[in-house]
């Protein structure tokens, strides 16, 4: 079901409500999380950074991959544990299509901070090809490489097809490519015909993302850590991280369970500045669900779109905190009391770039806070 949306005004266009995106209990139906997710303190957990690398309406692909070099620097001098890049095709707003060469790129111009993929799309690729780039970026940048792993297109089907043929053999041998991959970069054995060189050996750590019940039971299967996309689709958030901590085994790499939740943060000086940068992200999702995905547009006062497009796009988007310090604070102590997480994954899609950097200075200042109690 859809949740009523905020009032909207006559004629298909929607004033920013003053609660919309600023509530201190972010994510839908956390209010109601089970027993198990609540505890009486909240535990201190790393920060990390999804980037789509945005192209800003009126920029171009370098300029945001720039951009993204910029917010790697900062968020490693202000404390996030990784920065991770995403893997989206024929889309003229998201410039990271070939992740592992921006993840190359990020990495040559960091030191510390771990970089990775939020995630590769498997059925994209070949497990050895995807093995032998992570590899080679495991053997340059050792111990700084992640690699998040997702079952979806990242694309429209059109484009999908053109990446790889038979779209729902690939989806369906998701398991097995992953355990390929694992076998890949684990220790070569005797009579092994094919390796990834570089790659054999190195151990790259894998994560499975996910936004359904099937990435998690998967994670729970394999002992791997998991990472849940409520940024967009929040819906199953709760139930899936139940499944992932109730089902995991233990493995080789992980002995507990490791739950990365997503969701979006704009920070700004006041709410009712960070409300109107989020309305940037909230056109780019009515384009998307119009078919008709472009550049990042710039805020606007009212967005142009009627109250279902609206509605669907406050449902998408329910994992979000949205204001100034304080609210950003409550909603992010929410997210954590309720979800238990072990770590967020904190992405803001935010047209200007000096504010998108000032969004993710303040959730870093707002850890540390809270981190001193």
């Amino acid at each position: 079901m859809e949740p009523t949306p905020p009032a909207w005004v006559p004629g298909g266009r929607q004033q920013v409500p003053e609660r919309f995106g600023t509530m201190a209990a972010p994510c839908a139906g956390l209010a109601a999380a089970p027993h198990e997710f609540r505890s009486a303190t909240i535990p201190m957990i790393p920060f990390s950074v999804l980037d789509l690398s945005p192209v800003p309406a009126g920029s171009n692909a370098g300029a945001a991959l720039r951009n993204t070099l910029d917010l790697a620097q900062h968020a490693e001098r202000w404390g996030y544990h990784r920065y991770w890049l995403a893997e989206h095709h024929n889309m003229t707003g998201i410039a990271s299509a070939a992740t592992s060469v921006v993840i190359g790129y990020v990495a040559g111009g960091t030191q510390t901070i771990r970089v990775g993929s939020g995630g590769i799309m498997l059925p994209n690729h070949a497990p050895l090809l995807i093995a032998e780039q992570f590899g080679t970026l495991e053997a340059l940048y050792p111990g700084r490489i992640d690699l998040g792993l997702g079952r979806a297109p990242g694309t429209d089907q059109t484009t999908a097809r053109a990446l790889r043929r038979d779209l729902q053999a690939s989806a369906e041998a998701f398991p097995d490519d992953v355990a390929e991959l694992q076998r890949l970069f684990g220790e070569p054995v005797e009579g092994q015909r094919v390796r990834a060189v570089p790659g054999a050996g190195l151990h790259v750590p894998l994560y499975i993302l996910g936004s359904s019940l099937f990435g998690a039971q998967l994670a729970a299967a394999m002992g791997l850590p998991f990472a849940f996309a409520s940024h967009f689709a929040p819906d199953h958030l709760l139930t899936a991280l139940r499944l992932y901590r109730s089902q995991f085994r233990p493995s080789a790499t992980l002995a507990k369970p490791h739950a990365m939740v997503g969701v979006n943060v704009i920070g700004a000086e006041s709410n009712d500045e960070a409300r109107l940068l989020f309305t940037s992200l909230q056109q780019q999702f009515v384009n998307l669900r119009r078919g008709t995905p472009g550049q990042l547009p710039p805020p606007v006062e009212q967005i142009a779109a009627n109250d279902y497009e609206l509605a669907g796009v406050a449902h998408s988007l329910a994992c979000s905190v949205i204001g100034d310090r304080e609210t950003v604070r409550a909603g992010l102590a929410s997210v954590i009391e309720q979800t238990q997480a072990d770590e967020l994954i904190v992405t803001a899609q935010i047209y200007d770039h000096a504010k998108r950097l000032r969004s993710f200075e303040i959730t870093a200042e707002v850890r540390a806070e809270m981190a001193a109690g």
